[in-house]
Order: structure tokens, then C-alpha cells, then sequence
């Protein structure tokens, strides 16, 4: 005879995140200073009216709330029992049930995304004058509570700062700023922190020990990093690796399979893609890439892998504590040292500031891959540029320094000072040799107006300078007399600031005397003349007319005499 009975049905699956959630608030991981605070409060009988709890999505807001609501109407078990609100509560009696399964008729949560008008809010105010049916204390939780319009939150205020004795309220946001200061002056705050990657990563073995699950040690820790702080996120995402990789006898879920799960660059090969584009090898920084991009990996992702990574070499080379942190696998602490050691300080900041633009341009670029290869490209290009610092260094021409190549750097050579201005000048002296601050200058003879702006440089008369090039149009010049007319900007003393220093700075006396005749164009006009005509001159030619017409909207900025050779 045949056994017709249905099979034994399988028990409903609950998500990891709802049935690993705490359920007091020794499970709260990560928040411990909140923890500290409210066990205190209650059991010292000093209970707020009402509560906000702020953070990130994922690290226990609504769950925190629960407990709250527990510990306070929790009357322990046994059907007389009765000890006032606890800290630990019970998890037995008939309050505790009800509240852990949302069915508690004193227990009112409200989701202000969806409601969000003042009505709502109205007919909660309504409801607060009445006792609680059957629990110590009604609660009121409230998630999303920056969702309420302007006018529910008026219409809260009063009932907010002075509730009956049996209320309790509780709200929860992820934006704490869209909050108005008049509620949380009315309210006691508590923050709840991002929980840190080796504080996810041991609580996720945990509960993968739990279902029996086995998942190497490496795969948490990229699901930790993953996470970014999020419980409830990570949980998700260890749920997903698990039905990914298997469980129990089927094998190990190991990173790489979450890596695959997940679009995520291989670290190894994250290590690979920074070395080739700091050394210049952008052949080799593209195929790695294409390599990512065709076992799945998103480019978005492959370049925020790398800006992770420039951040931690940075860290080592001011922190290099952060090389021994217990979650650091050894591979990566042996060659982020080298990568380190390697890379200065300048090279890691421009690749910061590179990379993060790139970020923004490959997430918003209609072809990610393309624009993410464009940035490779840059950032190796640009690699091995010399520093500022080092830039200034070449262009003084520092004996013995070279480039960011490692060619020496061949000295720029002095300009020429006007033959007038030499004349009667001390030897100079060699510059190992620190000359003294207090030694009278040579006494020069300018014969022409240039000789007096190029004296006026030498001297390091800067502002001076800058009004005879800038300011001045020059009448007529003789040596011992100049007649200029002023220009709009000039200072009413150019005169006398002009005779005094050529009097105390040559071998004659000067007259400098202002005319009304309009004189010649200043230094600088004549300069932007000459520019202008250069550039007209240019723009005749058959190859840069060429170049114009092919490219609508395109200007001559400068033109540079060719070299002869």
C-alpha cells in the first residue's frame, strides 16, 4: 500500500537580515556608546519622552527602536511578573512576543515616506490622549521621519515637548539635517556609527557559521568592504554569495566567486593596474583593464577599487602602523610596502585628485569602459610629470638636478643686461661665495628708456617697474631728462618715485618732468600690438588657415618664433 500523505512542506526562508536581527541590546554590534547610554538611562529611571536616531542605512535604527520599545514594556516571564522597564529584556513574555512580531496594538510604527501630510499627523495626535490598552507605555515609532511636510511637523511640536506620561516617542532618519532644530531640541539624540569592517567581517562568520555555511575568510572581508558600514547591506550581499558559491557540501564560496558576484576587480590585479600606469606602461594598464571589463567587472568599480587603493599607500607612507593592521592579508602588506616605498608623496596625491575626477566623468560617461581607459591613459601620461617644487628646481637650473626622467637640467641661461648698465660694475662673485647684504650696488649710466625698466628689474623694484611698462607713455628721453604722460592707473607721484630711484641708483642727476602730449603707447600696448600682429600674420598662413577652417571656433593664442636650427 502506497503512502499518499503530501510531502512535509519546507519551512518559509527568512532573509539573513531579518532573522539574524537583534533581538536586545547585546546584539547591537558597532554601538556600543549608545548602547552604554541607554542601558544607564533605563536603569536609572531617567527616560527621555522622546528619542531620534540618526545614521546610515542599515546600521540598526529601526531595530534599536524595537528594543527600546521592548525594554520598556517588558514585564518579564511568568504570569505575575512585573519589573518595570529593563535593559535586558525578556524575549518570553506576551510584550515581547507581540512587539517582535509588529502585532503589539501599543507599539505604533508609521512610515513617514508614505505619509507624510499633516492629517497623518493629526489623527497620531488624536490617539496620544488615550491610554495604552494593555502595555506600560505607547510607543510611537516613527521611520523616515525627515519625510514629514513642514506643517506635520508644526502641527507635532506641542504634543512633542509635553506628551502624556504613557507616551514614548521614537524616530528614525537617515537625513538628520532635514530635520527641523525645533524637533530635536525637543528630543534625545543618538548617532549611530558605520561599523567597521573587521567588526562586519567577524559578525558575518558568525553567521555563516550559524547556517552552517562555509566561505573563506577573504570573501568576508570583501564583503565587509563592500558593505561600507552597513549591516543589514552586508547581510544582503552575504545572503547573495551564498546562493552564489553553495553551502554545505557543495564547496567553499572563496573571493574570487564574489568577486564575479559582485563586478568587482580582482585586488591582485588592482595592485597590477596601479604598478603598470605609474611606470608609464599604458599597453599593459589597457589589457588589464579589457581583461576586468570581460570577466564582468564594472569599470566604475575597477577605478574606485584603485582610488581605495592610492588612499591606503598614502596612509602607509604617514601611518606605516596601517601595514600591521590585523585585516591585512600578508600579500597585500608585502607589496604595498614596495608600491610605498616607491611611490612618492606627490605621485599618490595627483593620482588621488586624477582618479576621483575620473570617477565622476567614467559614472556619468555613456561608455564607462571608454572613459575609464581615457583615465588610465591620462594617469600614465602624467605619471612620471615632475612636481611643481621640482619644476621651479629645473627652471632656476640647480647644479646637479635633473628631471623626473633622470636627464640633467641644463641651466637657463641670464639675460643679458644693456651694455650702459654694466658699465663700471664690480666683478661678480661666485654664488658659493654668500654675498653681503649691506654692499653698496654699482652706480650705472642708462643711455636709453629700456636701460632705466631694465634697471628698475635688476634693482627688484617691482612696483616701479610695473608702472613704466604699464603706466607710463613715454614724451621724449634724453639721458638726464624724461618727459612722460601719465596713464589713467599711474600714481600721482610716478614722477618723483621715478627721479628719486635714478638718482640714488646712476652717476647723474635726472629730470623727470609730466607732459601733456599723449606720448607713445606703454611697454605693455606695444607688446599686445606686437602679439596681435604676429598672430595676424599667422593666421595668413595656408597651413594655420587650414587647420581654422577644419576646426569652427578654433583661436590663435600665442605664436613662438621658430628655433633656426
Amino acid at each position: 500500500m502506497t503512502d499518499s500523505s503530501p510531502p512535509e512542506a519546507k519551512p518559509d526562508y527568512r532573509v539573513l537580515a531579518r532573522k539574524y536581527r537583534p533581538a536586545d541590546f547585546s546584539g547591537l554590534i558597532g554601538q556600543e556608546a549608545m548602547v552604554r547610554t541607554l542601558t544607564n538611562a533605563i536603569g536609572s529611571g531617567r527616560l527621555a519622552h522622546a528619542f531620534i536616531l540618526t545614521g546610515v542605512r542599515g546600521v540598526g535604527k529601526t531595530t534599536t527602536a524595537r528594543i527600546i520599545a521592548r525594554a520598556l514594556n517588558c514585564v518579564g516571564p511568568g504570569d505575575d511578573a512585573d519589573h518595570g522597564p529593563t535593559a535586558d529584556p525578556c524575549g518570553a513574555c506576551e510584550h515581547c512576543r507581540a512587539i517582535s512580531n509588529d502585532n503589539h496594538m501599543d507599539v505604533i510604527e508609521m512610515d513617514a515616506a508614505s505619509r507624510t501630510g499633516v492629517d497623518d499627523i493629526r489623527e497620531l495626535i488624536e490617539s496620544v490622549r488615550y491610554r495604552p490598552t494593555w502595555a506600560r507605555f505607547k510607543v510611537y515609532i516613527i521611520d523616515e521621519v525627515h519625510m514629514l511636510s513642514r506643517k506635520a511637523f508644526d502641527a507635532l511640536l506641542k504634543t512633542l515637548e509635553e506628551p502624556p506620561e504613557h507616551v514614548k516617542f521614537i524616530f528614525a532618519t537617515t537625513e538628520i539635517r532635514k530635520v527641523p532644530v525645533t524637533v530635536l531640541s525637543r528630543c534625545q539624540r543618538f548617532d549611530l556609527r558605520r561599523v567597521d569592517s573587521e567588526t562586519l567581517a567577524k559578525h558575518f562568520r558568525h553567521v555563516a557559521d550559524e547556517e552552517g555555511a562555509r566561505i573563506a575568510d577573504d570573501a568576508l572581508q570583501l564583503i565587509a568592504r563592500v558593505a561600507d558600514g552597513s549591516v543589514r547591506d552586508g547581510l544582503s550581499l552575504l545572503d547573495r554569495a551564498l546562493a552564489h558559491g553553495g553551502a554545505g557540501d557543495s564547496g567553499d564560496v572563496d573571493a574570487g566567486q564574489v568577486r564575479a558576484m559582485l563586478g568587482l576587480a580582482d585586488r591582485t590585479v588592482t595592485f597590477d593596474l596601479l604598478e603598470a600606469v605609474m611606470k608609464g606602461d599604458i599597453k599593459g594598464a589597457l589589457a588589464l583593464m579589457a581583461d576586468q571589463y570581460a570577466a564582468g567587472a564594472d569599470p566604475v568599480l575597477v577605478l574606485g577599487d584603485m582610488l581605495e587603493l592610492v588612499h591606503w599607500l598614502t596612509r602607509i607612507k604617514v601611518v606605516p602602523g596601517v601595514l600591521d593592521a590585523p585585516g591585512v592579508p600578508e600579500a597585500e602588506r608585502v607589496r604595498g610596502g614596495a608600491m610605498a616605498d616607491g611611490l612618492s608623496m606627490a605621485q599618490l596625491a595627483r593620482a588621488w585628485q586624477m582618479l576621483l575626477k575620473g570617477l565622476g566623468e567614467t559614472q556619468s560617461a555613456p561608455w564607462p569602459e571608454q572613459a575609464a581607459e581615457m583615465i588610465l591613459v591620462r594617469l600614465a601620461y602624467t605619471a612620471e610629470l615632475p612636481t611643481p617644487a621640482e619644476a621651479l628646481e629645473a627652471l632656476k637650473g640647480s647644479p646637479g638636478e635633473r628631471s623626473a626622467s633622470g636627464a640633467p637640467v641644463q641651466a637657463a641661461a641670464p639675460k643679458a643686461a644693456p651694455e650702459s648698465a654694466l658699465a663700471g660694475a664690480a666683478p661678480r662673485q661666485d654664488r658659493a661665495q654668500p654675498e653681503a647684504r649691506d654692499a653698496p650696488q654699482a652706480r650705472v649710466d642708462p643711455a636709453t628708456f629700456a636701460d632705466v625698466v631694465a634697471l628698475t628689474a635688476e634693482r627688484k623694484e617691482a612696483l616701479l617697474h610695473a608702472n613704466l611698462i604699464g603706466n607710463l607713455h613715454l614724451v621724449s628721453f634724453e639721458p638726464g631728462r624724461i618727459e612722460f604722460h601719465p596713464g589713467d592707473h599711474a600714481p600721482p607721484d610716478l614722477a618723483g618715485q621715478l627721479t628719486t630711484f635714478l638718482n640714488e641708483a646712476t652717476d647723474r642727476r635726472w629730470v623727470v618732468t609730466v607732459s601733456g602730449d599723449p606720448g607713445e603707447a606703454t611697454i605693455n600696448q606695444q607688446k599686445q600690438a606686437e602679439a596681435a600682429r604676429a598672430r595676424a600674420e599667422a593666421a595668413e598662413h595656408p597651413l594655420v588657415k587650414a587647420v581654422l577652417d577644419t576646426f569652427p571656433g578654433a583661436t590663435i593664442e600665442d605664436v613662438h618664433p621658430a628655433d633656426d636650427d
